[in-house]
């Protein structure tokens, strides 16, 4: 089974304190000598090296000037950066609403070529129509209690969301059936959101795929992600946006797209799972 996201970020801040505790010893000092150095509370070292307290950069320069490995800072700030970013816990990317949030994922999209996207839950956003897209962010607002600019995010999903029509890019996108039969919004807002489904996958560029119910599971039902080329994979938690780019971490994603495009249906196979949802909006 493949390491979670959240595992991944739990290595990378471990090895970052497995460092720290190396860089301690090689000084020859205590945890406390080293907090008494750096004018910490006593626990705090050891707090660090158990990983119950994130070093800042300061914490950072001050353990190694305190260890005279000054000249191991950087690199060490610059790993814990990265594992910062490869976990960002939605409360803070949505502090302020979710407009900026829609508008930061811009660059990153208008440089990608190939997007390989794979949603188990909800329809992904570069396929949405303003009405489920509205219906979706709204229930998002609610339920992380964030400030209420739907209207805007809406908007900017939906200039976003050019890519798939504009420029060179390609897209594949695999859906499990579960999501066409998932009501976000009411009916009318689902008979628009299939029937736009019907029509995207009619773009020369969009191969949309559908996991059928009756599919015969080799790989199983996992979190939603997004390839972008082979740059890096984003991975969609109900807590936290994780970016993964390590090669290792990016090739694990492809090779699991790749496992569950195998189950997909396409082009006239998949037209009539999209139509049977939606006859049975009524």
């Amino acid at each position: 089974m493949p390491i979670s996201p959240s595992s991944r970020v739990q290595e990378a801040r471990k090895s970052i304190a497995e460092c720290l505790r190396e860089i301690r010893l090689d000084a020859g000092l205590t945890g406390r000598e080293l907090a008494s150095r750096c004018g910490w509370h006593p626990s705090k070292s050891s707090r660090i090296e158990n990983l119950k307290t994130l070093p800042s950069d300061a914490d950072l320069r001050a353990w190694c000037a305190a260890c005279g490995a000054d000249d191991r800072a950087a690199d060490l700030i610059a790993a814990s950066r990265t594992a910062d970013s490869m976990y960002m816990e939605w409360r803070r990317l949505e502090r302020t609403g979710l407009r900026r949030l829609q508008q930061s994922y811009v660059p990153l999209y208008e440089r990608t070529k190939l997007f390989r996207v794979y949603c188990s839950h909800v329809v992904p956003g570069l396929l949405q129509t303003p009405a489920y897209a509205t219906a979706l962010l709204s229930a998002i607002t609610d339920f992380r209690r964030i400030p209420d600019d739907v209207e805007e995010a809406v908007s900017a999903r939906m200039a976003r969301s050019h890519v798939i029509r504009e420029g060179d890019h390609r897209f594949v996108i695999l859906l499990e059936e579960a999501v066409l039969r998932y009501r976000v919004g009411d009916a009318s807002t689902m008979s628009g959101q299939l029937g736009h489904l019907l029509t995207m996958m009619a773009l020369p560029r969009v191969a949309l795929g559908i996991v059928p119910f009756v599919a015969e599971r080799r790989m199983w039902t996992i979190e939603p992600f997004t390839i972008f080329d082979d740059e890096q994979a984003g991975v969609e938690l109900l807590s936290a946006d994780v970016t993964l780019t390590a090669p290792n971490d990016t090739r694990l994603y492809a090779r699991a797209f790749a496992e569950l495009q195998r189950l997909a249906l396409y082009g006239a196979q998949a037209r009539p799972l999209i139509t049977a949802a939606l006859g049975a909006l009524g």
